[in-house]
């Protein structure tokens, strides 16, 4: 092992225990909510969506640009990156869909809808046991380390399947950086117990960049694009082939022409 490798260990987070109280689990979502904001999570996701959406043309633009957010959390990622997205006269109308398995967070994921730019909404789903709903892109963050190789490879693969366009998946980097920026960041950002108890026990659980390569080579994306960005995440892109969207957004238009 290197010297400045990290384990990989997966332990059950406190987030995703049913028997966790209300107030201690919306306590963790808002803390949640800061350090992604802080992180820059949902303007890198809606940064690479744009640049994806922008290299098909709009036609028929009364169909709304549909985006998908697999294990939406408490929506404010959702809701971010429909707002940054509703901003661009060229990819309007918006709309997103946040899913989640745990009807709680759907539940205060609803009550953020009104700060959002657009269409947004929330629906309890499970994915993984689901697939994901169709859409033009499908985005993911903080999600993939809660799963198993052979589950995240499965639900890479339905995303891909279901999307129009692409996808876009954030999510952490295992290393001792990113352990001790964990720590830190959940200490200096939060009072709730349980995100520092789960801050850590996420990046212990999360891959390398290699071992996300691999994972989206098993899923069939070979070519999808791996960058590492702050602080210390993944950020994994994957579009199908330009002429396959524009061939099919051109027939998409041509059926709703009268």
């Amino acid at each position: 092992m290197a010297l400045w490798s990290l384990p990989q260990s997966r332990r059950p987070e406190l987030m995703d225990d049913p028997a966790l109280g209300e107030a201690d689990h919306f306590h963790a979502l808002r803390a949640l909510a800061r350090i992604n904001t802080v992180s820059r999570t949902a303007a890198q996701i809606a940064a690479a969506v744009t640049r994806m959406a922008r290299q098909t043309p709009r036609t028929g633009t009364d169909r709304p640009l549909l985006v998908v957010d697999v294990g939406c959390g408490g929506g404010d990622v959702s809701v971010a990156i429909a707002t940054r997205l509703a901003r661009d006269a060229r990819l309007r109308p918006v709309r997103l869909l946040g899913i989640d398995i745990s009807p709680r967070a759907v539940d205060y994921a609803r009550t953020r809808t009104a700060a959002a730019a657009g269409d947004v909404s929330f629906s309890v789903h499970d994915a993984v046991a689901s697939g994901c709903p169709p859409c033009d892109f499908a985005v993911s963050s903080l999600f993939l380390h809660h799963l198993d190789d052979t589950t995240a490879t499965a639900l890479v693969r339905s995303m891909a399947a279901a999307s129009a366009q692409g996808i876009v998946v954030s999510d952490l980097v295992r290393s001792p950086i990113g352990l001790a920026l964990a720590v830190a960041g959940t200490r200096l950002l939060s009072g709730s117990r349980v995100a520092r108890i789960d801050g850590p026990l996420s990046v212990r659980a999360a891959r390398t960049p290699a071992e996300y390569r691999r994972l989206l080579d098993a899923a069939g994306l070979g070519n999808a694009t791996i960058g590492r960005i702050w602080p210390e995440r993944v950020l994994a892109t994957w579009r199908k082939p330009l002429a396959e969207v524009r061939r099919a957004t051109a027939e998409a238009s041509h059926a709703r022409s009268p």
